[in-house]
């Protein structure tokens, strides 16, 4: 079978191949299918368990984060000073956080790779270098402007408001071809409409023979002479171990998980674990007279990128009512009267192109400890977001704004919305969440500033490549899913080309 279950081993279990990955999200899923495109003997490593997509498709949203999400869904990066904490949303299953993304495709903006192939001297990081990686994406993946038909109402409001205001509003691009409307795709799709890569990448990486091992925690990277020559592991729940050789090792775990793996195999350097980066995101709720009813509708189908030279990206984002309501302000009558108003509830998002303020470290579970301290100008985005998307409700005729500051009751005029930007409260009293974690091994032109080649390769160790968001050199300002999809691709056809060197550093 292409997939083996570990947690049902009840011995040892070993294997030699040519590839070993870890990890079988958006940069693990890819490596697999290039290398194993090319010819090679490919064993993916999965933490989490397989759940088919007619499984998770019946799951209720907590049942989702339960048996899909990292922690449960409950993954935080802790903030430091006037910080706000974070929660951090990671897969854990067969496709990791593809699984649960909204399904939202951006090509990595052309003035961000302008800066990493000048400043930071990665010369092949250019939109016409990148331009064929991410165009055999798109056809892969059947990446598509959503429909205006697809817009829910709430996002209408806010476009209309927009506007108004003369704030442009564009369609987005979404992996999502058949998409329902049922805007609960960050616990997986219902109507197996999603591309994630569970659907999309992995089934013809099985195909080319291709095996994934589940229930699979990967504890070490092994080393001999200077090279990456296999890892090492116990299966979750049962502690047998497994041991796999390889000639080429890729860590893609994720920015938050491969700094601990790099650094429990005794492989850290100065910036293991440090440069991550979060896109920081908020939203805010409108209030309407008319019944808006925001779920029915595409989660996700409009952004603007008017305000980018402030740090600031708007996306269109309504998730399952459920999950909003857990986060609106008051407790009992009042609480109870904003949940009964949620038909008439419009909600709207944003995100900052922040800087690189978080560090991962080891901690005393498996999870990691997130730490972020967020700089003085991305504070100022922070409230000049906020500031923004409560002016695009008032135009849209709002009667109250909900805004994401907790124990804050709502704003009934632009008034009160403006008096709170000009005098703010803490910025660590703000809710935010990330969905985009990068660059805690990122890439460089130097071994001192930073962790792995523009290959992919590791400067500490030979044969041992990262291909996941943990390489992305800073934030990007938009949804990390095609971009860290794209340098994996690059990485993985890169290591194909020199494989046979690779090997032989390996015999």
């Amino acid at each position: 079978m292409s997939i083996l279950a570990g947690k049902d081993f009840g011995a040892p279990f070993s294997a030699d191949v040519d590839v070993v990955v870890v990890g079988s999200g958006a940069g693990g899923a890819i490596v697999a299918r290039e290398l194993a495109r090319a010819g090679h003997a490919v064993l993916v490593v999965e933490e989490g368990s397989h759940h088919a997509p007619e499984s998770y498709a019946r799951m209720t949203p907590s049942e989702a984060l339960k048996n899909l999400a990292r922690e449960a869904g409950l993954g935080i990066a802790m903030g430091l000073g006037d910080t706000p904490l974070m929660s951090v949303m990671a897969g854990k299953c067969v496709g990791g956080s593809s699984v649960l993304t909204g399904g939202v495709c951006f090509r990595i903006p052309d003035e961000v790779l302008h800066a990493w192939s000048t400043a930071l001297g990665l010369g092949d990081m250019t939109p016409e270098a990148l331009d064929p990686y991410f165009a055999q994406l798109e056809r892969d993946l059947q990446i598509e402007t959503v429909a205006d038909a697809m817009r829910s109402r709430s996002t209408e409001l806010f476009v209309e408001g927009a506007d108004k205001m003369g704030v442009v509003m564009k369609s987005l691009k979404r992996n999502a071809p058949r998409c329902k409307g049922a805007s609960r795709c960050n616990f997986g799709c219902p109507h197996g409409a999603k591309m994630s890569v569970d659907v999309s990448v992995l089934p013809e990486a099985r195909d080319r023979g291709v095996v994934i091992l589940t229930d699979a925690l990967v504890e070490t990277i092994d080393v001999e002479r200077g090279a990456a020559r296999g890892v090492a592991g116990t299966f979750v729940g049962t502690g047998v171990r497994f041991a796999i050789r390889a000639r080429v090792v890729v860590a893609a775990c994720g920015a938050l998980h491969t700094p601990l793996l790099l650094r429990k195999s005794g492989l850290g350097t100065a910036h293991v674990g440090r440069n991550l980066t979060l896109h920081p995101a908020f939203r805010v709720g409108a209030l309407f007279d008319e019944r808006v009813e925001g779920w029915d509708g595409a989660m996700q189908s409009v952004y603007s990128d008017h305000f980018a030279d402030e740090g600031l990206t708007l996306v269109s984002a309504y998730t399952a009512p459920s999950v909003l309501a857990a986060a609106f302000p008051g407790v009992g009558r009042s609480h109870r009267a904003l949940v009964r108003a949620i038909p008439h509830l419009a909600f709207f998002g944003a995100m900052i192109h922040d800087d690189p303020g978080g560090t991962v470290r080891r901690w005393l579970s498996r999870e990691p400890l997130v730490t972020y301290r967020m700089s003085a100008r991305d504070r100022l985005r922070l409230f000049r977001g906020i500031e923004v998307l409560g002016e695009l409700a008032f135009a849209a005729g709002a009667r109250a704004v909900l805004l994401p500051i907790f124990g804050m009751a709502p704003v009934r005029s632009r008034a009160e919305l403006h008096a709170l930007v000009a005098s703010p409260p803490p910025a660590k009293k703000v809710e935010c969440m990330s969905f985009h974690p990068l660059g805690s091994a990122k890439m460089s032109r130097d071994p001192r500033a930073g962790v792995v080649k523009p290959t992919g390769e590791t400067w500490s160790v030979d044969n041992l490549f990262v291909a996941d968001g943990s390489v992305l050199p800073t934030s990007i300002g938009v949804n990390s899913q095609l971009p860290v999809m794209a340098v994996a691709m690059k990485i993985a056809r890169g290591i194909c080309e020199r494989f046979e060197v690779y090997a032989r550093r390996a015999a």
